[in-house]
C-alpha cells in the first residue's frame, strides 16, 4: 500500500507542472498605446486588438499611457514581466527617434523588446487649417518661408512621427516655425481643426477622414504616388519637393525575454487580423499600407527598427533637437 501511494505521489509530482501550464493566453492581454486616444497609433492598435482578441480567445485591452513623446508607455512595457500579457504598439518615434532625442532613455529599442509584427505603414500628409491663406503646397512653402516666425505646427509630442516629419520638412526648407507638442496626434489634430495650430504633418490613418470632409486643407502626401482615398492631394514630387518622402509605421512589441512560442502565437494572431477582409478594408480606407508576407515576421520588424534608427538619429542630431 505504501509503495502504491509513493508511486501515485511521484505521478502527481511529474505531471503537475504540465497541468499547471495552460495554453497561452489564459487572461486578458494589455496592449499599451503610448499616446492619447484618437491618433494613428491608437487607431491601429484598436483595429488589431479587436480581431486578435477573437483569434486568441481572450480580450486584448488597449490602454493609453501618454507622455514624453511616447517613451513613458514604451518604458512601462520594456520593464513589464515578459509573459505575453503586456504588449506595446510602438512606432517610429518610440522605437527609433527616441534614441536620438532622449540622452537618458530608459530603454534600448534594439535590445529591450521582442519584435512581434509590423501592423501598418502610413504615408505622411501635410494638412493646414482651413483659413490658412494658401491654396496648395507650393503656396504653403512660400508662405512658410516668409512667415516662419509667426507660424506653428502641432505634433503628437517631441520625437513623435508627426514631429519628425515636420522637422524633416523644416530641414529641407530651412525654416523654423514654432513646434507645439501634444500628448498624441489625436489632440494635435483637434487643435488643427479648432484653428489653434496652423498645420500638422501626420499619418494618413488619423487625418484622412478630416481631409475628405474638407475640415482641413490636404496640401501634399510625402510619397511617390497619390493615394486613392484622397486622389486630389498631390505628391511632394508633383509640388516641386521630391526629396520630401516620409512614411510612418506602427508595430507590436513584447518585453525582452518573452518566450518564442508566445511571440509566435501573437504574430500568428496579428497575421490573421491582416488577412481579415473587413480589417484590411478599414486600414486601406484610412490610407494605410499593409506589409507583405515577408514583412510580417518578427525578424523583419527587428531589421526595420535598426534601419530606422540609422536613418533618423542623424537627422535629429543634425537639427540639434533633444528632449529631457
Amino acid at each position: 500500500m505504501k509503495r502504491m501511494l509513493f508511486a501515485l505521489a511521484l505521478g502527481v509530482t511529474a505531471t503537475s507542472p504540465a497541468m499547471a501550464q495552460a495554453p497561452y493566453p489564459t487572461r486578458a492581454i494589455t496592449l499599451v498605446v503610448p499616446f492619447a486616444a484618437g491618433g494613428t497609433t491608437d487607431i491601429v492598435a484598436r483595429l488589431m486588438a479587436d480581431h486578435m482578441g477573437r483569434t486568441l480567445g481572450q480580450s486584448v485591452v488597449v490602454e493609453n499611457v501618454a507622455g514624453a513623446g511616447g517613451t513613458t508607455g514604451a518604458t512601462r512595457v520594456a520593464k513589464a514581466t515578459p509573459d505575453g500579457y503586456t504588449l506595446l504598439m510602438g512606432n517610429l518615434g518610440t522605437q527609433a527617434a527616441s534614441v536620438g532625442l532622449y540622452p537618458k532613455l530608459a530603454y534600448d529599442p534594439r535590445t529591450d523588446f521582442e519584435p512581434v509584427m509590423n501592423s501598418a505603414s502610413t504615408p505622411m500628409l501635410v494638412v493646414a487649417k482651413k483659413d490658412l491663406p494658401v491654396k496648395d503646397f507650393r503656396e504653403f512653402v512660400a508662405y512658410l518661408k516668409t512667415n516662419a516666425e509667426t507660424l506653428n505646427y502641432g505634433s503628437g509630442g517631441v520625437g513623435s512621427t508627426s514631429h519628425l516629419t515636420c522637422l524633416f520638412l523644416d530641414s529641407l526648407l530651412g525654416t523654423k516655425p514654432q513646434h507645439v507638442p501634444f500628448r498624441g496626434s489625436g489632440p494635435a489634430l483637434n487643435a488643427l481643426l479648432g484653428g489653434q495650430v496652423d498645420y500638422v504633418c501626420d499619418q494618413t490613418v488619423a487625418i484622412v477622414p478630416s481631409v475628405q470632409a474638407k475640415e482641413g486643407k490636404g496640401l501634399v502626401v510625402a510619397v511617390k504616388n497619390r493615394l486613392s482615398v484622397i486622389p486630389d492631394v498631390p505628391t511632394s514630387a508633383e509640388q516641386g519637393l521630391p526629396q520630401f518622402q516620409a512614411t510612418g509605421w506602427n508595430a507590436m512589441f513584447a518585453p525582452k525575454g518573452t518566450p518564442k512560442e508566445i511571440v509566435d502565437r501573437l504574430n500568428a494572431a496579428a497575421r490573421t487580423a491582416l488577412r481579415d477582409e473587413p480589417t484590411r478594408k478599414r486600414f486601406l480606407e484610412l490610407g494605410a499600407e499593409l506589409p507583405d508576407e515577408a514583412g510580417q515576421t518578427p525578424a523583419a520588424l527587428g531589421e526595420l527598427v535598426r534601419s530606422e534608427i540609422d536613418k533618423w538619429v542623424p537627422v535629429i542630431r543634425n537639427a540639434g533637437v533633444t528632449a529631457q
